[in-house]
């Protein structure tokens, strides 16, 4: 691809954008921790929503979407839309008791909640095990795909895109702290969509494609275009659809959609001004996320079964691209060939902004669990707040560079996916349940962790190298979450619980609601009875019926079966009727 001089024009202008923006916020940034990864907590719901949005609009995003859809079709994508239910769960249950925890970052928790060594042991090993080792897998699958996008778009090799596109992120990150960060997401996400949008009008506008009709009725799509599997085949069902719906939403920690928030996700709730901001910032996030955005990805992704119906022929059409890379979701920039001059270029920025915007967030929250749960907790206490920045700045650089390296050895966006899902499968119901129960302690997160690695590694691994026959994924992962479950709850029975001074001192800061605090013999005078539990469980509910009706009914529309998206708008209106209603009812008190 050849990129013309109006195309260079509107990608320096986005990039002066960016950077005079990193520099705007860099004084403020530098002043103290507090600052550079909160932001001084505060800020507005909206902003925090946008940002949260804009992170999970990733460069590898739209290739995993593809990926999902030309292997298994539409219906394919409930391996994540069924993380819609984890996001709702966050939003009326946990975004509130995050705000009220103020610690620093999420992994500050654990001495929060547990004590002694072990609560110490735990946070320092949860940053690394979170912050380094999950941070640079993640980090390096958004970077795969901008290696994949620049050898298309560009025709540039892979280590030139890590090498630039690094070091223009990462000099970014280490200047404008979570403000700067937080700021222009608000624009990346804009230009993203902007950029999203127009790859789809035009990947239909192909004359092979035939617009909207021709898309949806061409034989290439047979059996592609169902929001749900056919339940006919039920392991194609359980997979797809059966398991993530029952299990996988409550019982894998993944980023983005932690049980309980988490990560990035309880940063930007830790920022907000207060626990109405916090949950109103992760609610726009869950709507935007699952009800806006996926249709113009998956229309080109089922445009680009015609184009490139085969693996050999995006070879063909891109002989210069490494063959080692060549996969499904490399059809997703082999779509965007098909963009005017000008509009290639608006296009690139979009996926340039969606690339920095997500490895600017997980620099800043990988560096803030390396400095406060690290380096301050256990190796410097007494140093200056400018001296903790300059480690974080530090630490920032140093997490682009592994994630460079690991970006190399990958292979497609879907590897990784399921990576992460196993490494996680199972620890996600200790996450949920250690704000509502107090017989969860240390040994429950430890061993739940620990089980659930060595699973995942038993199955990347060893399985077939026993002589077994491999397991599908899914089969994998509840089998992980059997098997950690039972570990880590046998634990649990089995350990001291938590000491009733710091049970006492959690539950008066956090006033959790429910009755699992009764066993603990601590008096139940941290809930003046305005919190509705209720209310809560209600608000969940509806909350998801809206987006999954809002979802449905944008896709019938542009299948043509204006009957069926009509019901579905009906559906979403009524439950968003109820959500305003039953809203008001779960307590928001600011801190």
């Amino acid at each position: 691809m050849q990129l013309v001089t109006l195309d260079w024009i509107v990608i320096a202008t986005y990039s002066s954008v960016a950077v005079t923006t990193g520099l705007y916020f860099a004084h403020r940034a530098g002043r103290e921790t507090g600052q550079f990864f909160l932001g001084g907590r505060s800020m507005p719901w909206w902003l925090l929503g946008t940002s949260m949005v804009a992170t999970t609009f990733s460069t590898d995003t739209p290739n995993l979407v593809t990926d999902l859809v030309r292997t298994g079709g539409v219906s394919q994508n409930w391996l994540w839309w069924a993380f819609l239910i984890t996001g709702m769960c966050t939003v009326f249950f946990y975004a509130q008791l995050w705000r009220r925890s103020r610690v620093l970052t999420d992994i500050g928790f654990y001495e929060l909640r547990y004590s002694g060594v072990p609560a110490a042991f735990l946070r320092g090993f949860r940053a690394l095990y979170l912050g380094v080792f999950f941070n640079v897998m993640i980090m390096a699958t958004v970077t795969l795909a901008a290696i994949k996008i620049g050898g298309v778009l560009l025709g540039i090799p892979a280590w030139q895109v890590v090498v630039f596109a690094g070091t223009v992120t990462a000099l970014y990150s280490t200047t404008s702290g979570l403000w700067g960060v937080v700021v222009t997401d608000l624009l990346l996400f804009v230009i993203a969509m902007i950029g999203s949008l127009a790859a789809a009008y035009y990947a239909v506008a192909q004359p092979e494609v035939g617009g909207l009709s021709g898309l949806f009725v061409h034989p290439a799509l047979d059996g592609k275009l169902s929001l749900f599997p056919d339940f006919n085949d039920w392991r194609t069902a359980t997979a797809v659809f059966i398991v993530p719906i029952a299990v996988q939403w409550w019982s894998t920690w993944y980023p983005g959609a932690e049980p309980g928030g988490g990560g990035y996700v309880a940063q930007r709730m830790l920022a907000a001004k207060d626990e109405s901001h916090a949950l109103k910032a992760t609610l726009w996030f869950n709507v935007a996320h699952y009800a806006l955005r996926p249709w113009p990805w998956i229309i080109v992704a089922l445009a680009s079964l015609i184009i490139y119906p085969t693996l050999e022929s995006i070879q063909a059409a891109f002989p210069h691209v490494d063959s080692e890379i060549i996969r499904h979701d490399l059809a997703y920039p082999a779509m965007l060939v098909f963009l005017p001059s000008g509009l290639l270029g608006l296009v690139v920025a979009s996926l340039a902004a969606a690339y920095m915007s997500t490895i600017s967030t997980h620099l800043n929250w990988g560096a803030s669990y390396i400095v406060d749960d690290v380096y301050r907790r256990f190796i410097a206490k007494h140093e200056s707040e400018r001296h903790y920045v300059w480690v974080g700045r530090a630490s920032t650089i140093g997490l682009i560079m592994m994630a460079s390296v690991v970006a190399l050895w990958l292979e497609n966006a879907l590897q990784a996916f399921q990576i992460l899902l196993q490494i996680g499968a199972g620890t996600g119901l200790v996450f949920l349940l250690r704000w509502f129960w107090w017989r969860i302690n240390v040994w429950s997160e430890l061993s739940a962790m620990g089980i659930s690695f060595m699973v995942a590694i038993y199955f990347q691994f060893l399985h077939t190298a026993l002589g077994f026959q491999a397991w599908d994924p899914s089969l994998q992962l509840v089998c992980g979450v059997v098997v950690t479950s039972i570990g880590w709850l046998s634990v649990t029975l089995m350990t001291p619980p938590v000491d009733r001074d710091t049970l006492r001192k959690f539950c008066h800061r956090i006033r959790p609601l429910g009755s699992g605090w009764r066993g603990a013999g601590i008096e139940d005078d941290w809930n003046d009875g305005t919190e509705n539990l209720t209310a809560a469980f209600l608000s969940w509910f509806l909350a998801c019926i809206a987006v999954y009706a809002t979802l449905f009914a944008t896709g019938y529309a542009l299948y043509g079966r204006s009957g069926v998206a009509s019901a579905c708008f009906v559906v979403a209106i009524l439950a968003v009727a109820g959500l305003l209603k039953t809203f008001n009812r779960v307590s928001i008190r600011s801190t």
